[in-house]
């Protein structure tokens, strides 16, 4: 039974969904909508009952000790509210933040649509992150997509072809789509070879789509500072590897050449009308993002920097004290480096496998076409 008592009448109510697991590299999509929570301090009015629908085995629940008592924490799904006011408008965000559910899947959805009924919610967008064969020096790809032909058109989204394997942001949207409510999915591209989370360059992007999605200026924070020293740490590990660094530009000869038809004059005037909603409203504190997850110019690198996967093998590669020495080893075994470069494993838990990381760059709709998915088992 859905109770809703506490919850104030909402103003065009947008539901804003996303799940850690599956769909959800470099943890940028939970990551986005945590940050949503956090800046416009939200407040929880509703939890799935995790009994119904994890395995603990698989999501463990977490002990802590809070005043000298011991406390659990259990995996689940969580709905808050938040009001975000921009000062010339203001517009209400159910934000659901959990864990891919380990079973009972339709049940799961039906319940977060119930919310969404109940709420009154007009559109719902689910966010998630896909492994994909993108250099971290370009702007991160942001694919958009629906089951819904005419809000791809009035939106300017693409109109969702996958088969193959799913999450439950598929099976989330075609719920959506069978219930008759709009619904959306957001797609960051995240480096195969840096997965490691945080990435805070994807859930800027991310957030970034968002916010044209839905009209309402979003405070960054941190996010962009976080941002620049992230691309700068990857920067200095990339260089300290011969073969990372030459992997790394022929990704980005392809992604340059890929994007050259995009520079035609609708897609020009597309960018300036961005650019021209985006100056009108002023940067928050923490600066803004520009199109595709891009940087403001200015700052300054930092600590904490990731370490990258190794592309012959998809495992993760520390810093090396001497990566002369680890050239010279390296040299004596590059045959088929490049090719097996495209099937790297995942950097989570819930992440495994070749076929769900091509599937996934299906998915979302990006890196279609590529020579990397053996193994997918997905139609193109």
């Amino acid at each position: 039974m859905i109770e809703l008592e506490g919850v104030p009448e909402l103003i065009d109510p947008v539901m804003i969904c996303a799940f850690e697991g599956w769909n959800d590299a470099g943890d940028a999509a939970s990551t986005a909508v945590g940050h949503l929570d956090r800046e416009w301090k939200g407040e929880v009015f509703a939890s799935l009952d995790a009994e119904d629908y994890y395995d603990f085995q698989v999501n463990r629940p977490t002990v802590a000790l809070e005043g000298g008592v011991r406390k659990i924490t259990w995996p689940t799904t969580r709905l808050s509210v938040v009001r975000a006011d921009t000062g010339e408008k203001s517009r209400d965000l159910v934000l659901v933040r959990g864990i891919e559910p380990s079973m009972r899947w339709r049940s799961f959805c039906n319940e977060i649509l119930g919310y969404a009924h109940e709420l009154g919610v007009e559109m719902v967008v689910i966010l998630g992150a896909l492994l994909g064969d993108t250099p971290h020096t370009r702007p991160v790809p942001v694919s958009g997509v629906t089951s819904d032909a005419d809000l791809a058109r009035s939106l300017d989204l693409e109109e969702t072809r996958y088969e193959g394997p799913t999450g439950i942001v598929g099976v989330l949207q075609e719920a959506c789509a069978h219930a008759g409510v709009p619904a959306v999915s957001l797609w960051a591209a995240v480096p195969h070879y840096v997965s490691q989370p945080p990435n805070p360059k994807a859930t800027l992007a991310l957030l970034n789509r968002l916010e044209d999605l839905i009209s309402v200026r979003i405070p960054l924070g941190e996010l962009t500072e976080d941002s620049r020293a992230w691309q700068l740490g990857v920067d200095q590990l990339a260089a300290e590897d011969s073969e990372v660094a030459e992997y790394v530009q022929s990704l980005e000869e392809a992604r340059d050449t890929a994007e050259l038809p995009e520079a035609s004059g609708e897609a020009i005037a597309r960018e300036f009308e961005r650019y021209l909603r985006r100056r009108d409203g002023q940067p928050g504190p923490g600066g803004h993002a520009t199109e595709s997850g891009g940087l403001a110019e200015g700052g300054t690198g930092g600590p904490g920097a990731p370490y990258l996967r190794d592309p012959s093998t998809g495992h993760g590669r520390p810093r090396k004290p001497s990566p002369k020495d680890e050239v010279a080893n390296d040299a004596e075994d590059t045959g088929g480096a490049e090719d097996d470069a495209k099937g790297p494993d995942d950097a989570q838990g819930a992440q495994s496998g070749e076929g769900q990381d091509a599937s996934r760059r299906d998915e979302g709709g990006t890196d279609r076409g590529g020579d990397g998915d053996e193994g997918s088992g997905s139609g193109r």
